[in-house]
């Protein structure tokens, strides 16, 4: 390019304050119109490009002068636009210079469209410089000027483009507003006659245009200074904007300003964006700053250039010991930590991230454990220019994994308590050199006994085991004690290792800092101490390790008494401290392998308390659970070294004797059962226990513990049935009757869910009138195998293997539906009783499922008649009462079966709601033969008369009894005399013939 390419404008020098346009101290050329193109000259194209001439931006006006696309120009050089020769001359390399010294450019010039023909431009350039003054970007304002370069015409098209796209307001120089176009209106939200003739301060802030500021302002622009920058300005609304704006006075000949054109465009958005992005910077500065992290940034020669004030605090370095330095400098003493910034220099140089955990030194020689990610900057090419590093602290982190890797790791391989607290002992020497770690134990008597200290001295930790705390027994003795940590810098004049300093100081111990180590419930189990080897107190770093320390020592103590614990749980009798059945057998198995081996015997005692229960009901379980800790004491007390006593459960307890005499067994079992006997008192009662006791021996009666106990359990049921108090041996005869039995049950059961019991009524009559009083239903059952099965067999079994509640509503729902079925086919039966055991009574559902049957088979509460024996009445549970309550509100008559049998029936009379009673057939048969029996059975008719209760006489088998229960005035009777007990078929025949039978003696008599 030519000379004529270079701005034709003149430059200033003078670099003016920021937002200031610097003032032409040269009179403008051309006329007035020339001057307003120079303030007009940035709104025809904009182009934006940085410092080293990447173009940054670029607007349409600019895009379409020069015929670009926008993405054919962002990124690429500003030498693009300009022609080749040009670029490469001295002017070019001129115009760049005074750009960085921060001079506005202005004039005229040419630029290259993309089809390569030349555009004359006027233009004006202004630099942006940073806070350090240094040049961070251009904007360049320019308008086409190559068609009609001279041509007035062609200047005032371009003046009304300009006028187009900016704000334009004409002032004078008192500064009132003389003319102002539609943009500038638009933005200021005024109309033309509200604003024009106004002055400008109307536009400004009050306090700003009252100011000595302001009016400086004035004062300058009307002297010829040109002023460009960012304004705050009000709208009429009162909304505040930024206003950038060029003001250029319009001079006289004689250098005065005529006329101020201001031009400009509303920047609040961009001013609100970089003051947020300030905002940004400054808040990431503090983040730097102010975080916990150590920040450290170095140079391509690896020399620091940066460091927060993070680094200084966790490392203790200041700037002038740190800017400049290479890191290895600063850690030179710690070989290890400098190969590893070595190799982290290595990794940086190639482009890879650096992450390591590294046990360091700070500036005072504290140990530190740090967290350091290392990332590399790099150029265009691939080089390191700069690295950052973080640092985090992760000391307390660290030295609780450290020492919790290898006691936990222990822990999970089941070592020892030793074991796993010496390894803890040996993780804090080796992070702290200076210390002498060392564990004890506290036992339940206070006495200290060593767990750990592999690097103490052995005749110390000898000397020191066994001794018990106090107040003055060295730091662990007196931290034990007194609960709280006991730190003695020297222990040569401290008065807690007066008794004991020679001892520690001969063997090089001079200070001790001892912690007690507590369980979850604040008792101190332990302690937990560091000596030192020169007179000194713990630091910092110290007290991190204790306080990992620590809860891994009561974690390992408190595990190792929880697995003691869960030990004598799991194989000892809680109550009793015995052997439970677990341990019982495995020690009995032992006991029965040894006896194979010496050929020798074992007798296996199985023992069961003889009513434990009702010491229970009447005493509490307070009082049963001390008779059974005094039989436990007793039998512990006859019971040899080798013998074994376990608890299997409840009122249960084994002896295994080994090593007898055999001819002497019946003597030991007699003296055992005759020490159990012995009377005792609980809770201030007096008690005569007693124990039935069952003997199996091996080999003779089985080869293995459980046969053994099985089958004494089965001989001592046989001696419990002859007699309580009593023993029994076994024999085969018992086997087979506990075999038999067993085969009972399964085929109850089997019967019971396969509907094979049946039920068969007896008739019961009203003796005086010589009617129908109602019949029982009486449970039958035959097995195909087994044949007819008496109720007196298997009623027992139902109760002890728990089917006589099912049994009691089979019948109840039998019976409900055969009443239903005879009344709905005219068979008249008055009413039906049905018997239920205690354990009916103490299902709470009883009552709503009695309602149910009787809502179902259309029946009243009368029509049905609860047969409750003694031991109901006598049953402790707490529903049994409730139940009876409520079956008895429902309507539903109670009868007390079997009366006169048991010892307390009299007492329940007045408490229960029975409205029969019912004699047993005992007192019926001997009534005609014994006198004694036959008042019996009259004061017991008189009692139901008196208490108006029915009473119906069981069993009646002959003439000689019927008659003299009706001239005693019993009410009811049922038995062989009247009829045995018939299926449903049956009576329904026997209640013809009976109707029969009545209605004919009616007729007779008539």
């Amino acid at each position: 390019m030519e000379s004529q390419e270079s701005f034709t404008g003149e430059f200033d020098h003078q670099r003016d304050p920021p937002g200031e346009v610097p003032q032409d101290d040269q009179n403008l050329c051309g006329q007035e119109r020339d001057a307003l193109l120079g303030a007009l000259w940035r709104s025809m194209a904009i182009l934006e490009f940085a410092a080293d001439g990447t173009i940054l931006q670029a607007n349409d006006n600019f895009l379409g002068m020069l015929g670009y696309r926008r993405e054919e120009l962002i990124g690429r050089h500003h030498s693009m636009l300009c022609e080749p020769l040009y670029v490469q001359s001295a002017d070019y390399q001129q115009f760049w210079q005074h750009l960085r010294q921060g001079e506005i450019i202005t004039g005229t010039l040419q630029r290259c469209r993309i089809d390569g023909t030349i555009v004359w431009l006027e233009a004006l350039c202004s630099p942006i410089l940073d806070e350090r003054g240094e040049l961070s970007k251009v904007i360049s304002a320019a308008a086409d000027i190559s068609s009609h370069i001279d041509d007035s015409h062609h200047s005032n098209s371009v003046l009304s483009a300009l006028n187009r796209s900016l704000g334009v307001v004409e002032l004078s120089p008192d500064g009132l507003i003389l003319a102002a176009n539609r943009n500038y209106l638009k933005t200021m939200e005024y109309l033309a006659e509200d604003l024009v003739g106004k002055s400008h301060s109307l536009l400004c802030d009050p306090e700003y245009a009252n100011g000595e500021e302001y009016a400086a302002f004035w004062r300058d622009v009307c002297n010829g200074r040109f002023f460009s920058g960012r304004f705050p300005r009000r709208t009429r609304s009162g909304r505040t904007i930024w206003w950038e704006a060029t003001y250029s006075p319009l001079l006289d000949p004689h250098g005065k300003a005529e006329r101020v054109i201001c031009i400009g465009n509303d920047v609040t958005y961009r001013v609100t964006r970089e003051k947020s992005d300030r905002e940004h910077l400054h808040l990431l500065s503090l983040g730097i700053n102010e975080t916990d992290n150590a920040v450290l940034i170095t140079d391509a020669q690896n020399r620091i250039v940066f460091h927060n004030t993070g680094f200084t605090r966790m490392l203790g370095f200041q700037s002038q010991q740190v800017i400049g330095k290479q890191p290895r400098e600063l850690f030179a003493h710690h070989p290890t930590f400098v190969k590893s910034i070595e190799r982290c220099h290595g990794e940086l140089l190639q482009g890879h991230s650096f992450h390591t955990e590294e046990l360091i030194h700070d500036f005072h020689e504290q140990p530190v454990w740090i967290s350091a990610v290392v990332n590399p900057i790099l150029d265009a090419d691939g080089r390191l220019i700069n690295a950052v590093c973080v640092m985090t602290d992760i000391t307390n982190t660290k030295v609780h994994e450290v020492l919790q890797y290898r006691v936990l790791n222990a822990m999970a391989r089941d070592s020892s308590l030793s074991e796993q607290m010496n390894l803890l002992c040996e993780e804090v020497e080796r992070v702290a050199p200076e210390v002498i770690a060392s564990i004890l134990r506290v036992d339940e008597q206070g006495r200290l006994h060593t767990l750990a200290g592999p690097s103490l001295p052995e005749a110390y930790s000898r000397a020191i085991d066994g001794l018990s705390i106090g107040p003055l027994v060295g730091s662990c003795g007196s931290a034990a004690f007194t609960g709280q940590a006991i730190i003695s810098e020297d222990i040569a004049s401290d008065p807690h290792w007066a008794d004991y300093k020679e001892l520690a100081l001969t063997h090089g111990l001079r200070a001790c800092w001892s912690t007690p180590i507590k369980s979850a419930d604040g008792k101190v189990i332990g302690t937990f101490g560091f000596y030192f080897r020169q007179p000194r107190q713990p630091s910092g770093f110290h007290h991190l390790l204790v306080d990992a320390g620590l809860h891994l020592c009561a974690l390992a103590i408190e595990r190792e008494a929880s697995r003691a614990r869960i030990h004598q749980l799991a194989f000892y009798d809680s109550l009793t401290g015995l052997p439970n059945r677990s341990l019982l057998l495995v020690q009995a198995g032992q006991a029965i392998a040894a006896a194979e081996r010496n050929h020798s015997t074992v007798a296996v005692m199985f023992i069961d308390l003889d009513r434990f229960k009702q010491v229970n009901d009447s005493l509490g379980h307070q009082a049963g659970d001390e008779l059974l800790r005094t039989v436990a004491t007793r039998l512990q007390s006859q019971a040899r070294r080798s013998d074994i006593v376990g608890r299997l459960s409840g009122d249960e307890f084994v002896v295994v004797l080994t090593q007898y005499d055999t001819l002497h067994l019946t003597e030991v079992v007699k003296r055992i059962q005759e020490r159990l006997a012995m009377p005792c008192h609980i809770n201030g009662t007096p008690l005569n226990p007693s124990a039935s006791i069952g003997v199996a021996i091996f080999p003779d009666n089985g080869n293995d513990i459980e046969t053994l106990l099985h089958r004494a359990d089965i001989a001592m049921y046989q001696a419990k049935a002859v007699n309580r108090g009593r023993f029994s041996f076994f024999s085969e005869e018992m086997n087979s009757m506990a075999q038999e039995r067993l085969a009972l049950e399964g085929a109850l059961r089997d019967a019971l869910r396969g509907g094979l019991f049946e039920l068969h009524y007896q008739p019961q009559i009203r003796l005086r009138e010589h009617t129908l009083h109602g019949v029982e239903a009486l449970a039958r059952w035959h097995d195909a195998q087994l044949g007819q099965i008496s109720p007196g067999r298997f009623i027992p079994i139902a109760e002890e293997c728990g089917l006589i509640g099912e049994l009691g509503k089979w019948a109840l729902e039998e019976a409900c539906f055969q009443l239903a079925d005879w009344r709905r086919r005219g068979i008249q039966v008055p009413c039906i009783s049905v018997n239920l055991s205690a354990t009916n009574f103490h299902d709470l559902d009883l009552p709503q499922f009695v309602t149910g049957l009787l809502r179902r088979y259309s029946l009243v509460p009368t029509d049905l008649t609860l047969e409750i024996t003694e031991t109901v009445l006598m049953d402790t549970n707490p529903s049994t009462n409730q139940t009876i309550a409520a079956v008895h509100a429902l309507g539903i008559p109670l009868a007390m079966d079997d009366f006169g049998t048991g010892y307390s029936s009299l007492g329940y009379l007045r408490k229960l709601p029975v409205s029969e009673l019912k004699l047993d057939q005992s007192f019926v048969r001997d009534m005609a033969k014994d006198d004694a029996v036959s008042a019996l059975t009259n004061a017991v008719i008189r009692i139901g008369e008196s208490l108006k209760l029915t009473v119906v006489a069981e069993g009646v088998e002959d003439a000689d009894q019927y008659q003299l229960l009706l001239s005693q005035g019993c009410d009811v009777a049922q038995g062989y005399y009247f009829s045995r007990p018939m299926a449903a078929d049956e009576l329904e025949r026997w209640v013809r013939d009976f109707r029969a039978n009545l209605n004919e003696e009616a007729g007779q008599a008539t």
